[in-house]
């Protein structure tokens, strides 16, 4: 039975991720929201506590995996992933964009933890990894990609381009998506760690960005570029009859934590709102009917209820993951709702706070525009709710697109 209050042993984290968020995010916000491009010095000290807290086995506020083993089939667990979510609130009620710009706690991390072998685990262990799976001619569509990787002796040579890269410059390598076999679809998809400095790989550029500012989202060009055999996270056979599970089962980790960041941004903007109704003299009564009190604060009631189905959906796919269930449907159904609400919530607060909200004066406008990215990035909300809907139909990709 899931039991969705927070762990006893997980609020300690809880509590650290807040006061890091409080004071480490909060004051430095709009300074890098303005100053887009540049490096948080600041997150380089905050990192290494992280590190610290992963080493130790208490988990972070970052990228954790799914590793499911065969012998570890009894008794239920609060771990790391239900950790990672819950930190990951904490932190982004400070800056979502500012975790996403923490060292070593990229989204190919998550991935490295999800899929690499003992042995690609110890090698990569301290190594920033960001993700590289969207093409200029492939969105949401995974199975669409172009990008290439042909054996060639002990290496793989990667051609293609990546955009819309998570911490594309700053990271120390790339989690690359690339088919082996573009004849045999997805089931060819294999991901592959490219460290940076590796000829043939490529920062084109740094895009200009609606919200996240703070993070760098770039553009990968790959021209030949030689990697290591061993770099492929995975097996190499292609396995027709298993399709691409190996490299999706990367999201069954980091849906929940993208619809975590939403829920974190909701409840910041959520928590400002309440404080500028209560100066305004708007009581927001829980004991009384929505539609017997103040217009706002009935809307923010409706708001609350949102923000609340979101983060239990959130926390059970954490924890589920955490006790070896299946947790694709899940997943999607948290980040699709998740990442829908949060851009509810942050813009009808920006119109409940009124001119206060617009201007720069408050976090609100800025947690509006962030909030956006948080509905589209790690599968679009169209992408969650064909995935939910082959799901609870029993169809496959084929038999509904």
């Amino acid at each position: 039975m899931i039991n969705l209050e927070i762990p006893k042993k997980a609020q300690t984290l809880v509590n650290q991720a807040y006061q890091a968020a409080a004071e480490v995010f909060r004051p430095i916000s709009r300074k890098y929201d303005r100053a887009e491009h540049s490096y948080p010095a600041e997150l380089d000290m905050l990192a290494a506590l992280l590190d610290g807290l992963n080493s130790s086995g208490e988990g972070g506020a970052g990228a954790a995996g799914v590793r499911r083993r065969e012998d570890d089939t009894k008794g239920n667990r609060n771990g790391g992933n239900l950790s990672t979510v819950l930190g990951a609130i904490e932190m982004c009620w400070g800056d979502v964009a500012l975790l996403l710009s923490m060292p070593r706690q990229g989204l190919g991390n998550a991935a490295i933890a999800s899929v690499a072998n003992d042995e690609q685990l110890q090698r990569f262990a301290g190594v920033w990894a960001a993700m590289a799976i969207t093409e200029p001619g492939c969105g949401s569509d995974s199975a669409a990609i172009t990008a290439t990787a042909t054996l060639d002796g002990d290496e793989y040579v990667l051609n293609g381009e990546k955009i819309f890269v998570t911490a594309g410059q700053r990271a120390d390598a790339v989690v690359v998506w690339a088919t082996l076999d573009k004849s045999k679809g997805r089931a060819a998809i294999k991901s592959f760690v490219v460290e940076k400095g590796t000829p043939g790989f490529e920062v084109v550029r740094l895009e200009h960005k609606l919200g996240i500012r703070a993070s760098d989202t770039a553009v990968l060009r790959f021209e030949n570029c030689r990697v290591p055999k061993e770099n492929l996270l995975g097996t190499p056979e292609i396995d027709t009859s298993k399709g691409f599970a190996g490299v999706m089962q990367t999201f069954d980790n980091t849906r929940p934590l993208v619809a975590a960041m939403a829920i974190g941004v909701a409840r910041a903007a959520l928590e400002e709102t309440g404080r500028l109704l209560a100066e305004a003299g708007v009581t927001v009564d829980y004991d009384r009917p929505a539609n017997t009190q103040h217009a706002a604060a009935a809307a923010f009631l409706q708001l609350e209820a949102d923000y609340e189905a979101a983060y239990l959906l959130t926390l059970e796919s954490a924890w589920m993951a955490d006790n070896r269930k299946p947790n694709s449907l899940q997943a999607s159904m948290a980040k699709a709702k998740a990442g829908r609400s949060v851009v509810d919530i942050t813009l009808r607060c920006v119109e409940l706070a009124g001119t206060l909200g617009y201007t720069e004066e408050l976090l609100l406008e800025k947690w509006s525009r962030d909030a956006k990215i948080l509905d589209i990035f790690e599968g679009t909300q169209q992408i969650q709710q064909l995935i939910v809907a082959r799901r609870l139909l029993g169809k496959t990709s084929a038999e509904l697109k």
